[in-house]
């Protein structure tokens, strides 16, 4: 049995069953709880449909039945452009800050709809990511690997998100720089966000996390508390395509 969320969760998926094309479901009844100010990271082999969970509650992959709720508010197949509205916020792994503009700008950008605030708000984004602050009137594009990451983080939490998805933060980043990135994560639930993130570091993802998701072929596999899989060889064998728990029924 997988060890209980001893907190409300803040999101829920629930039997999610979702893909690009109709009738061809990469998720099939996915089902997932978040605690609220936590860390949760959903792990697996290529191709186990980590990151179309991660788009699915974002909007950008339909779901075909199953149902997810933020706050106990009903947001399946929500429109992406309306995840700001519900305190929301998505990381993609790629193509996630302008290159071409510079750290303010793309941070102000992001700010575009802060009205009044925005000023207060850029300064506390600075204050938060101070490497960012020392470069930003230099190109995005400029910027290291783990930094860029930094700065699609910041432009995410320019809309006071509650929750923020994460996909693949790590990939493609230096270890030094990817434990900076996976720990500024768990930095952000000091403040009450809540990181639901796919990762392919599994050693350093959980270290860090609450709660852990193992995904196969599509389905849930095995969850728990993430410092009780680290040395579980459940999770190798997962990996290693040997042990399918709940694959098939």
């Amino acid at each position: 049995m997988a060890d209980p969320i001893l907190t409300a969760p803040i999101l829920t998926a629930r039997a999610v069953t979702a893909g690009y094309v109709t009738g061809l479901p990469i998720l099939r009844e996915v089902s997932i709880d978040v605690a609220e100010a936590s860390v949760t990271v959903i792990i697996g082999p290529n191709g186990a449909g980590k990151s179309t969970l991660i788009k699915a509650i974002a909007g950008l992959v339909p779901v075909s039945s199953g149902a997810i709720t933020l706050g106990g508010t009903d947001i399946t197949n929500i429109a992406p452009h309306a995840m700001a509205a519900h305190a929301m916020a998505y990381v993609p792994q790629t193509d996630n800050i302008f290159r071409s503009l510079t750290i303010r700008e793309n941070l102000e950008l992001a700010l575009r709809r802060a009205g009044s605030a925005r000023k207060a708000r850029l300064d506390k984004l600075y204050d938060m990511f101070p490497p960012l602050a020392q470069k930003r009137d230099e190109k995005a594009g400029a910027l290291s690997g783990g930094q860029r990451q930094f700065l699609a983080v910041a432009n995410a939490l320019a809309v006071n998100p509650r929750l923020v998805l994460m996909d693949e933060p790590s990939a493609g980043l230096s270890p030094k720089a990817a434990q900076e990135v996976l720990g500024m994560a768990r930095d952000l639930t000091r403040d009450g966000v809540t990181i639901l993130l796919v990762e392919q570091n599994v050693t350093q993802a959980l270290k860090l996390a609450d709660h852990c998701y193992i995904l196969a072929e599509g389905r849930n596999q095995v969850d728990g508390k993430a410092a009780d899989l680290l040395g579980d060889p459940v999770v190798a064998d997962i990996y290693l395509g040997g042990k399918r728990v709940r694959a098939t029924t």
